[in-house]
């Protein structure tokens, strides 16, 4: 997925604030914050939604929760509480078919929905 932004961004060919990295996750703090803290997590391999994640793969889902806790300790929230949110598809919210997660805290989240 040569044309992905975050893709792109793996490779550095786009600049980032990183917060996080390992082998096969890359967490960085959204250009667009929609709270105090607001961190995107990706894995550094595509996969366009979370429909695209099967038994072959299911560790990512385990390295996606295993980022956002270290995300949330570095970012000190961990202790009052944050939201991890994965949008899957345009009517889930998914703006960038590139599986991702999102880390929000540092204020008391109040749910939008409904």
């Amino acid at each position: 997925m040569s044309e992905c932004i975050f893709c792109k961004i793996v490779r550095g060919e786009i600049p980032c604030s990183r917060v996080y990295e390992d082998d096969k996750m890359l967490a960085f703090d959204d250009i667009q914050p929609m709270a105090p803290v607001h961190v995107i997590i990706i894995p550094k391999q595509h996969f366009s939604t979370l429909l695209d994640i099967d038994v072959k793969n299911i560790n990512v889902a385990g390295d996606l929760i295993f980022a956002a806790q270290k995300v949330a300790k570095l970012k000190g929230i961990d202790e009052k509480g944050f939201r991890t949110v994965i949008n899957c598809n345009a009517e889930g919210g998914q703006v960038v078919f590139h599986l991702h997660m999102h880390v929000l805290g540092g204020r008391k989240l109040h749910d939008e929905l409904g």
